[in-house]
């Protein structure tokens, strides 16, 4: 039996455990609660017996037991309400609430609905009427299940989100080790196209040809460093996200149909912040062409930076189909994509490169239905 069938197995063997485990739990408390219940009438019919004993006594008799037996109730609340209506007496009551009528008749319906009355006879006629309610245990008690089946969702909770933690970190060791074994085998082809470039450059060929040979080499390599990065920390250094952003954006802008109207607004003097170019460099990309597909190939595009006194934000405009709010943050989810074809991971990436590699922020900033969508990202500045 192959090693994953096996593992499911034994995953519902030990749901079906624990639901077995819960359910025998919640039914002896239960049982536990009703048993409880009964001993607590009990006591209260000893009560009313030994009240209706005193009431038959006579002066010369020994009611020191029965005496006793009416002073042991120190938890139970009762009234007794005598045949007319009025309020005989009570035990284990705050005096304020039986002094008004009304609250008197408040007691009585709460009692009635927790315990069945108790009538003390005397001389074959009902002497009074005994309303008694839940101890402090048991209203302690009744809440035990309570507790118990909301500590058992806290930990079903967690168990869940642990499950999707080691999931959600098996896939991204997936992905890494996918994005490290393509970098790996791009390496090989790339060298050899840079032989390749020399020997041409040796025969003569125009060079214009061999400019764009190597511009297309270059953004191999990128590619190719962008993903050995992936997985692993990288390193960043102090750069302009001025320039940075325009050389993007001029590269995307000059490979892109001329459907699209490209339009940029940037500061003219440099910005400073922590980056890493690779993989800014693809960040921006991937913002670019979800902007280019939303927009179906044709539209405008406009791409911002704005500097506050904190951070400077970057945001890329698009005029596509945009997005109901239900999806915002969902296409940041790897796998998420609305496109016929894609593998959804091109703003998870982008969200993973600029939350965890560059402490920043990304997400919708608006985007309305049939007019388009603006993505923002905000990263710390320095001196």
């Amino acid at each position: 039996m192959p090693y994953s069938m096996n593992r499911n197995i034994l995953r519902w063997i030990i749901i079906a455990s624990s639901f077995i485990i819960i359910s025998l739990i919640l039914w002896n408390t239960y049982i536990f609660f009703q048993n409880f219940k009964a001993e607590e009438r009990i006591k209260m019919q000893n009560w009313s017996f030994a009240q209706s004993e005193l009431l038959k006594s006579g002066a010369d008799e020994n009611v020191e037991l029965t005496l006793k037996i009416l002073e042991s109730n120190h938890t139970t609340p009762m009234l007794a309400i005598n045949k007319d209506g009025s309020l005989g007496t009570f035990k284990n009551i705050d005096k304020k609430k039986v002094e008004n009528p009304v609250s008197v008749q408040h007691l009585i319906t709460a009692f009635e609905s927790e315990n069945q009355p108790i009538e003390v006879y005397y001389n074959e006629d009902i002497y009074y009427t005994i309303y008694y309610g839940n101890s402090p245990l048991i209203n302690k008690l009744k809440y035990y299940p309570l507790a118990l089946l909301l500590i058992i969702v806290l930990f079903a909770a967690v168990v869940y989100f642990f499950y999707r933690s080691s999931k959600i970190a098996a896939q991204n060791k997936l992905w890494t080790g996918m994005a490290k074994e393509t970098a790996h085998q791009i390496g090989t082809p790339l060298s050899s196209l840079i032989g390749w470039t020399e020997i041409l450059r040796s025969e003569d060929v125009n060079p214009s040809y061999l400019l764009e040979i190597e511009k297309d080499i270059t953004r191999l390599q990128t590619i190719t460093d962008r993903f050995s990065k992936i997985g692993s920390m990288p390193t960043l250094k102090r750069s302009d996200i001025v320039k940075e952003t325009v050389e993007s954006y001029e590269y995307l802008k000059a490979r892109s149909s001329r459907l699209i109207g490209f339009e940029i607004e940037a500061p003219e003097h440099p910005i400073y912040v922590d980056l890493n170019q690779q993989l800014y460099s693809w960040t921006i990309e991937n913002l670019v062409k979800n902007a280019i597909d939303a927009m179906r190939g044709k539209g405008n595009l406009k791409v911002m930076i704005i500097e506050n006194d904190k951070d400077v934000k970057i945001t890329v405009t698009d005029s596509g189909k945009g997005l109901p709010k239900s999806l915002y943050n969902k296409i940041f989810e790897p796998g998420f994509t609305s496109k016929k074809r894609g593998w959804g991971l091109g703003l998870s990436l982008a969200k993973r490169i600029v939350e965890d590699y560059h402490d920043g922020k990304i997400k919708v900033l608006h985007s309305e239905i049939d007019k388009g969508t603006t993505m923002q990202i905000s990263l710390k500045l320095i001196p």
